[in-house]
């Protein structure tokens, strides 16, 4: 079943407007079921946590239904393993300050340069503190593919941490997270993952990848600006949280400090009820293969809208890249084989001829066509490519509500400014 563009597209109140999104790798729109999520908890149950009155009771109903969400989605083993807070960054740098007192002086943390910095800094600011070395895994300049033969050679030298990406947020590229995450295991490795840029683009499963933390942020997946975190159980008990005195030592309220955005969880939620809502809608072809990988209820409904999703993003990909490559002069960083689209998701970044990024991202919005320009915090990237000084690129993203005739004018829109 393929995917109804019209009904989709009225499941999000912003598309309304005479806008075409392609800067979706910076933020998605909202999803309507998200919207309502907020209001109804803002107007009906805003109090504070564990009160013994009805409002305070009908909150913790809804945050305790958000982590159960949240762990299906990332198909983690209980809600516990679930932790929110602001931000992929956010969470990071606070996780990294208890993770840091497992390192000592001379321990190695692995980094990529094709990660967006949140996924650097808080390891190079580790690693400043405790003493640490770090070694910077390199990507291949023609197709912004990691190498991997430098993952075998840092995991010789038994680091400690391997951080890294599910997908480049600059490029588009998806990095083989269950492969490195089983080289990394072999050789004694905590392996924490940032999915930011995968989770509005493909299933995600936990247990299978394998992985030790993994986190995105839910405005990037037709939610509100909050980030929600897996991380395995033993290690959640384990590590030591900094928090308050009077705060819980039980999972995972011991890691959620201080008062939670309350309306933004309940957000989450809705947005992954929408994912439940486009399962149930668009997901039967997929159903069968699912059930046979053991998915049932929500994870099956959740996992079936993903693939789905995946299925017709595929398309948009090569869209993007038909309507791309033909605009002279156009220069298109990352994997540009048809043959390898499933290597990448439908985020491209681009220089066109010797114009600054920000003029062709100025040109574009004066067409209604929104698209970002820079460095979009993947410092390492442009560094690597030589671009930090001039611009970055223009990055155009698509997400499951485009049409392929928004990627027609972007190619139309492309040619007039190179002309």
């Amino acid at each position: 079943m393929t995917l109804d563009l019209k009904l989709i597209r009225e499941q999000f109140p912003s598309l309304d407007r005479p806008a075409i999104f392609f800067d979706n790798p910076g933020g998605t729109q909202i999803a309507r079921h998200s919207v309502e999520r907020i209001q109804r908890y803002l107007l009906e149950c805003n109090a504070n946590h564990e009160g013994a009155f009805a409002t305070s009771r009908q909150s913790d109903a809804i945050l305790n239904e958000a982590h159960a969400a949240m762990a299906d989605f990332l198909n983690a083993a209980r809600p516990e393993e679930i932790v929110f807070g602001n931000n992929m960054t956010t969470l990071t740098l606070h996780f990294s300050r208890s993770l840091a007192r497992l390192l000592g002086p001379g321990d190695e943390i692995v980094v990529t340069r094709l990660d967006h910095d949140a996924n650097i800094s808080p390891w190079l600011l580790v690693a400043e503190d405790r003493g640490c070395k770090v070694t910077w895994i390199d990507f291949d300049v023609e197709d912004c593919t990691l190498k991997l033969d430098e993952f075998e050679r840092a995991f010789a030298r038994k680091p400690k941490l391997v951080a890294f990406g599910y997908a480049s947020n600059s490029v588009g590229t998806i990095n083989p997270v269950r492969k490195i995450t089983e080289m990394a295991h072999a050789a004694g490795a905590l392996v924490y993952v940032d999915a930011v840029q995968f989770a509005p683009h493909g299933p995600i499963d936990v247990q299978a990848l394998g992985v030790d933390f993994l986190v995105c942020s839910s405005y990037k997946f037709f939610g509100p600006h909050a980030g929600a975190l897996y991380g395995r159980y033993d290690l959640l008990e384990e590590l030591k949280a900094y928090k308050v005195r009077p705060a819980t030592n039980s999972l995972p309220g011991k890691w959620e400090t201080g008062t939670q955005n309350h309306e933004g969880i309940a957000g989450v939620l809705g947005a992954l009820e929408y994912f439940e809502w486009l399962g149930k809608t668009f997901g039967a072809e997929q159903e069968q293969g699912l059930r046979e990988r053991g998915y049932s209820g929500r994870r099956l409904e959740l996992k079936k809208a993903m693939t789905a999703l995946r299925a017709y993003e595929f398309e948009l990909g090569r869209s993007l890249l038909t309507a791309l490559e033909g605009v002279p002069g156009l220069r298109l960083f990352g994997l540009a084989d048809p043959r390898r689209l499933d290597e990448r998701v439908a985020t491209f970044s681009f220089r066109l001829g010797d114009q600054h990024p920000r003029r062709v991202a100025e040109a574009l919005a004066k067409e209604g066509i929104y698209v970002w320009d820079g460095n979009y915090y993947a410092l390492a990237v442009t560094e690597r490519l030589g671009l930090e000084g001039s611009g970055g690129m223009v990055r155009v993203g698509a997400a499951h509500y485009n049409t392929l005739d928004e990627v027609s004018r972007l190619g139309e829109a492309l040619k007039q400014i190179a002309a």
